[in-house]
């Protein structure tokens, strides 16, 4: 039995990545000799195993034959005479297919590290384009390492066009999708995700509605303006906004829904998205609208009752502002702790009741909203 570290963990040691999940092939056992090891038996499709002290994956060196559609529609063989490199071959990109010894030495048979040093992302084989979730992959590898000037290699953007001009991108599953989508939002160049898929054409099968960011060709400053949104809610919302600013807002906001519906996106992100698109025009002009105005965004975003919105919607509207810092910041959340302190129950005790108590907390809050662009004034 011999066991190796692969993957990500082995890339980034070398990249002098930080590296937080460890995996591991174990060549020349079987499911029982990992059983009497203590190993914990997990996953379905074929033999990983969770290390008892550590937690960490075990999986047994394996081959696989492609046997139906999608990423799932695979036959799995494991077996101690199974090596490691035949393990390897069937992983995505070369830089992911070094695995290191015990005693440190690497084993690169399909030329990762030549690939680290010329910063390519290049398959390992044509069985690539056997699993459309390589599409989404390369493209967040892509998005994560950007910065330190790796790019896709033309016959594996080639192969990539294969794929997506096939069926296989329709048998993904929305969950998968969004998982790929969010994890992409969150690396250091989020827009390189979207572009790689436009050039493999991907982008128009999976994420039709971001189609209009490639047709004005200004992609730069929208990759800044993402960028900016500084996590991936954020990101998501800018996105979205930059996407539909053609469209009129209900349009805009329908073509959004329906993106999150079949994306299944959490409800975070749909609700931030929508808010983000409806609102961020007014919030950027919030100190020059009328009170009236201001009254119906606080009331639109619900902020008398969900204030933890702000933030991030705030944090949106900096980012498709090109990241100009707003007095809003300080002065909105001041804006709220007025309206909320609009009680009932005084207003009550001063003998409003019924509908003119309704009348009069309008009154005061649209007074506070009216005053507000004062306080900008005079700051």
């Amino acid at each position: 039995m011999e066991i190796y570290l692969v993957g990500g963990a082995v890339r980034d040691e070398l990249l002098g990545y930080p590296v937080y999940d460890q995996d591991w092939v174990v060549v020349g056992a079987t499911p029982e000799q990992m059983l009497a090891r203590g190993f914990k038996p997990v996953g379905q499709d074929f033999p990983v195993f969770i290390h008892p002290e550590s937690g960490e994956e075990y999986a047994l060196a394996r081959t696989e034959r492609k046997s139906g559609k999608g990423y799932t529609g695979f036959q799995y063989h494991a077996s101690p005479d199974v090596t490691l490199e035949e393990d390897l071959i069937r992983r995505d990109l070369t830089i992911n297919a070094i695995a290191k010894s015990a005693n440190g030495e690497l084993i690169d048979p399909y030329n990762g590290q030549q690939d680290l040093q010329l910063k390519l992302l290049r398959h390992v084989s044509e069985a690539f384009v056997e699993d459309p979730l390589r599409v989404l992959r390369v493209a967040r590898f892509a998005a994560r390492y950007a910065h330190l000037g790796f790019r896709v290699a033309d016959e594996t953007i080639a192969l990539m066009q294969q794929l997506s001009a096939g069926d296989e991108l329709e048998h993904l599953t929305a969950e998968r999708v969004w998982k790929e989508l969010e994890r992409a939002l969150g690396e250091p160049s989020p827009m390189v995700f979207f572009d790689v898929l436009f050039q493999a054409g991907a982008l128009e099968v999976l994420l039709p509605e971001l189609l209009p960011l490639y047709q004005n060709g200004e992609l730069d400053g929208i990759a800044d303006k993402v960028t900016r949104g500084s996590n991936s809610c954020n990101r998501f919302s800018v996105l979205l906004t930059l996407a539909t600013a053609s469209l009129e807002s209900p349009t805009a906001l329908a073509l959004i829904e329906s993106l999150c519906e079949r994306l299944r996106s959490p409800k975070l992100y749909r609700e931030q998205a929508l808010h983000c698109r409806q609102w961020y025009q007014a919030l950027q002009r919030f100190d020059q609208i009328s009170g009236e105005e201001r009254l119906e965004l606080i009331g639109g975003v619900d902020l008398l009752r969900r204030e933890q919105r702000l933030s991030g919607l705030l944090a949106c509207s900096e980012a498709l502002s090109g990241g100009r810092s707003s007095p809003l910041n300080q002065a909105l959340p001041a804006l709220l702790v007025q309206l909320n302190a609009i009680a009932p129950k005084q207003l009550m005790a001063e003998g409003f009741k019924g509908k003119a108590l309704g009348t009069e907390i309008a009154r005061r809050q649209l007074q506070l909203c009216e005053q507000f662009s004062l306080e900008i004034d005079n700051g």
